[in-house]
């Protein structure tokens, strides 16, 4: 397998603005959902390059104005409208691509395709950026996708149909902040409202991001919260109205955000469990909502891995629904690199195509494209689906051995116990810790960041691992993994799990795929909401709540269901599959400061015999899909 990293030269400019500004960007719920894609299902669909010629030579920006919202408060918008050589603008009135960021459209706006996408504007459209309230250059504070801050969206959509330059006819594009904020904006049915573009958006806020398996992510959300900040402090012009916006930003962040983090940190005032403040925050608990042709672009190490394909899967039910996941982290799914690539276009030729279809009715096939488009590591280039979860799936198991095998067969009533140091930084060079810092450290020239795993399956220092046997043939894998492990603290009455699914080649690199991680104290799981694959569950679904707490009984063997997130790979034929458990997965998981305590050292014990045996659940694709899924390459 090769390393896990695609086109990561194109996300340098990304990068570095993330990184010059101390950051960057950036469900669920769903149970066992019948399969069978939106539109087209044939397994044959597939892609062309949907090119036309510009109409308009040029681009020109608006002054910044404006919009004050129900509540008084004023949001800052921005508009960019195609026009001639001289750069005088159109006149006519236009259908409208609209992002609404909390990156500060004055500063980011001069990344081409963070705010504005003058690919789209020079083809008939005009370009609206909206900064979010508490954002940028826009009043109020920043509440991190309050109800309030998605009633703007409604409201920021009635202001646009009444513009000269609007035809009523609106779609949503943009990465991150500016994909999540699409799909709440698509919750209202607003009937101007016609397609959305959403390039790698959360799910679920709780469970993809924050405290993905009931773990603080130190990674990633200090930096978030530092960019919109500091984004938010860069005034567009000096002023006494711009003064004034810039300090209620800092209070804001000073009253708002930070204690927010600070609690999350500590584990006081319940914000280091889920509640009704990270259900408002997780878009997929309105996405069921959408009834307008939405397309889904996601990476498989990207920062909302989790939820973007979750997010497809509850949209295809009322809508027009397509999806696309290539081999990026954040940064590089943002601007969706190396493609085209296995006739897959660029995602500026796919959202021409998109919104052409949906905003100005061309009759240009874009339903026909395959329903599901998602890169395989292994095989190393794109496969098309009817949907997700892929309907050829079925569920296979593998045990955990006492020898630290991984097989088909099951333990025997006597096998022995294996154990690993329970600390609360293992893992902190991996291609985790990349991809939990938005790609960044995937720039760093280290084996480790670029997917090698080898350094964090050191005995006794890092994960205890088990391993298949050399593969006979190819071996296809996609969709979300479920780990059923019995485990033991040998003294204290918590502890942590993360669990790599990594690819070992015949001369021993073990490449990681994907992880997932648990609190053990939150284990507890609604098995309602839990989905299943031929009867059994494949990917649990933890209430984390005050109330689902069980502190453990040292040495005492429990069942912990750990959601490994959905991936695609294909172990090759000479390759072998390795589960790999440690205790921890830093910096994308760090115990609450309460939880901490009692997991700062300790071993726990793994254990697996004929009544407890641990094992991991894996939907497994028949190789025929691969061979059905079409190779050409785009003619250009």
């Amino acid at each position: 397998m090769t390393a896990i990293r695609s086109g990561w030269f194109a996300s340098i400019p990304f990068a570095l603005f993330a990184a010059a500004l101390t950051g960057c960007s950036g469900g669920d719920d769903a149970a066992s959902a019948p399969t069978g894609g939106s539109d087209n299902p044939a397994v044959s669909a597939e892609w062309f390059d949907y090119q036309r010629q510009p109409e308009f030579e040029n681009t020109t920006r608006l002054p910044a104005e404006y919009i004050t919202m129900s509540d008084g408060v004023k949001l800052s918008a921005q508009v960019m409208l195609p026009a001639d050589a001289d750069g005088n603008a159109a006149s006519s009135a236009l259908p409208v691509i609209l992002t609404q960021t909390g990156y500060n459209k004055s500063a980011s706006g001069y990344v081409e395709g963070f705010a504005f996408n003058a690919f789209l504007v020079e083809h008939g459209y005009a370009h609206v950026t909206v900064d979010v309230r508490g954002t940028g250059t826009s009043q109020g504070t920043w509440e991190i996708f309050s109800e309030r801050e998605q009633l703007d969206y409604k409201e920021v959509l009635d202001w646009i149909v009444e513009q000269p330059w609007s035809n009523g006819r609106i779609g949503t594009w943009g990465p991150s902040f500016m994909g999540i904020t699409q799909i709440y904006t698509g919750a209202w049915q607003h009937p101007a409202h016609e397609a959305i573009f959403a390039i790698v958006p959360m799910g679920d806020a709780y469970r993809d991001i924050v405290f993905a398996g009931g773990q603080v992510n130190v990674g990633f959300i200090p930096l978030w919260i530092g960019l919109v900040t500091g984004l938010g402090l860069i005034p567009a012009h000096p002023s006494p109205e711009a003064l004034s916006t810039l300090t209620d930003h800092l209070i804001g962040t000073l009253s708002y955000d930070l204690p927010i983090i600070a609690q999350s940190v500590l584990g006081t005032g319940g914000q280091n469990y889920d509640s009704a403040f990270w259900r408002t925050r997780s878009p997929i608990e309105v996405a069921d909502r959408i009834q307008v042709p939405t397309f889904v672009i996601g990476g498989l190490h990207d920062l909302f891995q989790r939820g973007e394909p979750m997010l497809y899967d509850v949209i295809k039910r009322n809508a027009t629904s397509k999806l696309l996941i290539g081999p990026w982290t954040h940064l590089d799914a943002s601007s969706g690199a190396g493609l085209p690539a296995d006739g897959v276009p660029d995602i500026n030729h796919i959202a021409l195509l998109w919104f052409d279809k949906y905003l100005r009715d061309m009759d240009n096939d874009a339903e026909t494209v395959p329903n599901v488009t998602q890169y395989a590591y292994g095989e190393e280039r794109y496969l098309r689906a009817t949907d997700w979860p892929h309907p050829e799936a079925r569920l296979e198991r593998w045990y955990l051995r006492g020898d630290q095998t991984l097989t088909a067969d099951l333990p025997t009533l006597e096998e022995a116990p294996n154990y690993t140091a329970q600390y609360p930084v293992q893992g902190i060079c991996s291609i985790s810790s990349s991809q939990w810092t938005a790609g960044v450290l995937e720039l760093v020239p280290l084996p480790c960041f670029q997917g090698q795993n080898n350094l964090n399956e050191i005995p006794l220092l890092g994960a205890v691992t088990y391993t298949t046997a050399p593969m006979t043939e190819d071996y296809y894998v996609n969709g979300p993994i479920q780990a059923d492990l019995w485990v033991a603290s040998v003294a204290g009455t918590d502890g942590s799990l993360a669990v790599r699914i990594t690819d070992v080649s015949p001369g021993g690199t073990s490449t990681e795929i994907t992880n997932g991680t648990l609190t053990l104290s939150l284990r507890e799981v609604d098995v309602s909401k839990s989905r299943t694959l031929d009867g059994q569950s494949i990917q649990p679904w933890h209430p984390f709540t005050e109330d689902s707490v069980a502190p453990l009984t040292p040495g005492e063997a429990v069942l912990a269901q750990i959601e490994v997130f959905p991936s695609s790979f294909v172990i090759k034929q000479g390759h072998s599959l390795r589960v790999a458990i440690g205790a921890s997965d830093f910096p994308h998981g760090l115990p609450p400061v309460t939880d901490l305590l009692d997991q700062l050292v300790g071993v726990l014990r793994i254990d697996s015999t004929t009544l407890q045996p641990s094992s991991v659940a894996l939907p497994v694709v028949p190789l025929s899909a691969i061979e059905d899924s079409p190779t050409t390459a785009l003619t250009n």
